[in-house]
C-alpha cells in the first residue's frame, strides 16, 4: 500500500491534497499540525512512504518536524508545502533532509507528479535495502547473514530451522504438505517424515509468544503447516 502523511493547518489545502492523492491511489492520513504529524508516524501500523509537510504551521514548523523525521529514517520521502517562492525556504528545506517542495498554489497534477516522482525513488530504495530480506510482520529474515529476528529481537536458529522458516515466509498463507518441506529442507537424505514435526515444534518454542497457542506456525490438520504473519 502508497501510504502518505500530510500535515497541513489550512483545512481547504488539506482537503484538496487528500482528495486528489486518493484518486491517484495513495492511501493518506492527514493532520493538522507538526507535533500530530510526528505521533502519527510514530504510532502507524504500516511505515508512511512519504510525508507531505506545510513549512508553516502552528507548535512546531514544516522545517522542525522534517529535521526529525529524517533522523527517524533516511529512506522516507519528505515534501515541504510552501506559499513562499523565496530561494531560502528551499534551502533550508533541503538542508533539513527533505527531497522536494512544491509552492502554493499548486495544480493537481503537479502534486501527484511531484509525489510519484518521490514515491518511486522511495521504492526503489526500499527494494535495494530489502532485496536480501524478508519481512512478514514482526519478523525480519536476512538471507544473507541468514539471521530472523522477532520485532528487531534476535532468535537464534539451527541450520534446519533457518530452512524451515525461509520456506515459510517465501510462502506465505500456504498450506506446505510435510513431504514437501521434507524434500525442500532435508533434500536427499534419508529422513522419517516425523522429523519435520519435531523441528516445527522446536521452531515454534522459538518463534512463538505462546507455543501451545501458535498464531503463526499453523497446523493444517491431515497435511502439513502454514506460516501466518
Amino acid at each position: 500500500m502508497r501510504n502518505i502523511l500530510i500535515a497541513e493547518d489550512e483545512d481547504g489545502i488539506r482537503e484538496f491534497v487528500v482528495i486528489n492523492l486518493e484518486r491517484a491511489g495513495y492511501h493518506v492520513t492527514d493532520v493538522a499540525d507538526g507535533l500530530a504529524a510526528l505521533e502519527a508516524y510514530d504510532r502507524a501500523e504500516e511505515p508512511f512512504d512519504i510525508v507531505l509537510l506545510d513549512v508553516m504551521m502552528p507548535g512546531l514548523d514544516g522545517f522542525s518536524v522534517c529535521k526529525k523525521l529524517r533522523e527517524r529514517s533516511d529512506s522516507l520521502g519528505i515534501i515541504m508545502l510552501t506559499a513562499k517562492s523565496q530561494e531560502m525556504d528551499k534551502v533550508n528545506g533541503l538542508m533539513l533532509g527533505a527531497d522536494d517542495y512544491i509552492t502554493k498554489p499548486f495544480s493537481p497534477s503537479e502534486l501527484t507528479a511531484r509525489v510519484d516522482a518521490i514515491y518511486r525513488r522511495v521504492s526503489m530504495t526500499s527494494q535495494k535495502q530489502s532485496a536480501d530480506e524478508i519481512t512478514s510482520g514482526a519478523f525480519v529474515l536476512n538471507t544473507r547473514s541468514r539471521e530472523l529476528t522477532k520485532s528487531g529481537a534476535p532468535i537464534e536458529l539451527t541450520q534446519v530451522e533457518y530452512e524451515i522458516m525461509l520456506l515459510f515466509l517465501q510462502n506465505p498463507e500456504t498450506a506446505l504438505e510435510r513431504n514437501r518441506i521434507l524434500d525442500e529442507v532435508w533434500k536427499d537424505a534419508d529422513v522419517d517424515v516425523k522429523i519435520v514435526d519435531v523441528n516445527i515444534r522446536r521452531l515454534r518454542m522459538k518463534v512463538e509468544d505462546e507455543p501451545s497457542n501458535p498464531q503463526h506456525i499453523a497446523t493444517v490438520w491431515g497435511f502439513g503447516y502454514k506460516w501466518v504473519p
